[in-house]
């Protein structure tokens, strides 16, 4: 497998087109012969991220990386950040608005799921700035 890096910008608030990154990367790794299991957990996991981006930034993009030993995950985005991060870890905690919840999105699953569902995960928050997620899932 060759070394692959594609990056993918999110626009916020356009729940029309939510989904379709994370898409596009799913069957761009499965093109390349990555491992079911391995395309299972980076879909799951660009998925949530791109529904973070779309209901809680001002917009911003999923860079992939693929190598031999693994696929590498960033995702960053210009918005409100996070306050604080331990909560936004915790399971059914959200910032979501009422809208967003009635369209069935924001339970607050996106951060625990990525977190468990990657094999590295980092996640940094400047309030007033944005946030930086880099997962890394092992092949």
């Amino acid at each position: 497998m060759e070394m692959l890096k594609e990056s993918y910008p999110v626009a916020a608030n356009d729940m029309t087109c939510a989904g379709d990154v994370a898409a596009k990367i799913k069957r761009r790794i499965k093109q390349l012969g990555v491992p079911a299991g391995v395309v299972r957990r980076v879909s799951v996991c660009t998925y949530e991220a791109e529904i973070n981006l779309v209901i809680h930034s001002c917009g911003g993009r999923i860079d992939l990386e693929i190598t031999e030993e693994h696929i590498l995950v960033h995702v960053c985005d210009t918005g409100p950040g996070i306050r604080d991060i331990d909560k936004a870890m915790t399971e059914g905690w959200s910032t979501a608005s009422s809208a967003v919840r009635a369209m069935g999105f924001g339970a607050g699953m996106g951060l625990p799921n990525m977190k468990r569902n990657a094999d590295e995960f980092a996640i940094t928050s400047e309030v007033g700035v944005g946030t930086d997620i880099t997962m890394i899932f092992h092949i």
